[in-house]
């Protein structure tokens, strides 16, 4: 994990073990300090901590008053207490001065972990608020792992930095999105930038999952569990265990099976077909969806528990047409990818204009053929509007065609018509979400909810 963590603590054994422990567990920066005046030194020398574990008994410096101290410089970081006296007014003195939680000693790791893993998730929430009012694009920790989305779009940035921060504990994400948005790459991206990176990453289609099938395709069976299992398989938990599973297309699964995959969600675990002992599922799952899941909710087509339980966090991928800043960009890393370095990349400025007039029902997926089809005419030559497919060309000159020409100065809407009519089409196709709907205006969320809130939405 990109998380940096502060071990604060007098008795070295103490901190070996758990400097082993976070290691093992797959966080990256853990360091372990005996001195708290040289940890605040750290701190004050602009060191980043995100999470610090204090011991609250040390020689030189109380721990209560290193939390103090740390809370000055530094607010952001989060603070875990340490100590061996249970006492209920120090643990109360410790929350009063802004430390996260307070922990006995000894305790084991798995206890700390647990501890880590919602301060992280605090933390990121409260860095995830921010981002909606940062004016500029966020920088990304971990940019090789998104190196594969191609964007110079602050609102994809933000979206980006988001996916980051979730990919940083181990909830469950939902992502969204029109076809051909790219769902599977950002979260191959959210994998690579987590602390199971190293583990597999597992696609699953859902919607071409037999339902017979389901039970051995995901749980495995053993040898002789029922006609025709000649040999033991493994399923797709065991083969993703330590990793992530992405579930394309979830929309689709049918209702039978939603309680099967939801039992595994709420209980981290599953029994192998033809056994009788319950295995962990040690999987972090990402889910995507291009429909609209409340509908299907109300419709009775998919469980609420299930859509809750995935919905850990949110990420809705803008369509291409909301992101027409990112056309020439892609136009050009398509050419590089089809024709290799060596080629001139040739393409004429009104071919360009043209392709950022198109709408892209197919979203990127769609501009990747259309690119390579106009190179495969071209020939080498620079790429001119005729080498495009007829049917953009159409769409396109159509668009003009239809497009209403107000005639007098009464057909022209006031400009704040026109503005609460765009701010509720992007309302209603976030499904009611003010954080995404607030991205794709790019707007803060405060101003969206004070225009809501005048709209009577």
């Amino acid at each position: 994990m990109l998380s940096h963590i502060l071990l604060v603590d007098d008795e070295q054994d103490f901190l070996d073990s758990l400097v082993r422990g976070l290691l093992i567990s797959g966080f990256r920066h853990v360091r372990a300090v005996q001195d708290p005046r040289k940890a605040l030194a750290l701190i004050q020398q602009g060191e980043p901590v995100d999470i610090a574990v204090l011991d609250i008994t040390m020689q030189e410096m109380s721990g209560i008053e290193l939390l103090k101290n740390i809370k000055q410089i530094s607010p952001s970081t989060e603070c875990i207490m340490a100590t061996a006296a249970d006492e209920t007014s120090v643990a109360v003195q410790c929350m009063k001065e802004g430390a996260f939680d307070y922990r006995l000693k000894p305790f084991a790791l798995e206890e700390l972990l647990a501890v880590l893993s919602k301060a992280i998730e605090r933390k990121n929430l409260l860095e995830i608020h921010r981002l909606g009012k940062q004016n500029s694009p966020p920088d990304l920790d971990n940019p090789e792992a998104f190196s594969q989305i191609v964007t110079q779009s602050s609102s994809m940035f933000r979206l980006l930095k988001e996916a980051e921060l979730h990919a940083a504990s181990m909830m469950p994400i939902l992502i969204t999105g029109e076809t051909g948005t790219g769902k599977e790459l950002l979260a191959q991206a959210i994998h690579k930038a987590s602390s199971r990176a190293r583990s597999p990453f597992i696609p699953v289609n859902m919607s071409a999952l037999s339902p017979s099938l389901f039970e051995s395709e995901f749980y495995g069976h053993t040898k002789g569990a029922f006609t025709g299992a000649v040999q033991d398989r493994c399923g797709l938990l065991e083969t993703a265990s330590q990793g992530t599973m992405f579930l394309d297309e979830i929309g689709s699964l049918p209702l039978d099976l939603q309680g099967k995959l939801l039992r595994v969600l709420q209980e981290g675990e599953y029994f192998k077909i033809g056994t009788s002992r319950p295995r962990g599922a040690d999987v972090r799952f990402v889910a995507a969806t291009n429909a609209e899941l409340c509908p299907l909710q109300e419709q009775g087509l998919f469980r609420k528990d299930l859509f809750y339980r995935l919905c850990g966090a949110w990420l809705a991928l803008p369509p291409l047409r909301q992101r027409k800043e990112d056309i020439s960009l892609l136009v050009t890393t398509f050419l590089r990818q089809y024709l290799g370095q060596q080629h001139p990349l040739d393409i004429e400025d009104s071919t360009l204009d043209l392709l950022h007039r198109y709408e892209y029902p197919g979203n990127i997926r769609e501009l990747k053929s259309i690119v390579q089809y106009a190179a495969n005419l071209a020939k080498g030559f620079p790429i001119s509007i005729h080498h495009l497919p007829d049917y953009v060309l159409n769409a396109v000159a159509y668009e003009r065609r239809t497009a209403p020409i107000p005639h007098t100065p009464t057909e022209i809407a006031p400009l704040a018509t026109v503005e609460r009519e765009h701010i509720l089409r992007a309302f209603h196709a976030t499904q009611g979400n003010k954080v995404q709907t607030a991205r794709l205006l790019q707007i803060g969320v405060n101003t969206l909810r004070r225009k809501l809130e005048a709209y009577g939405a």
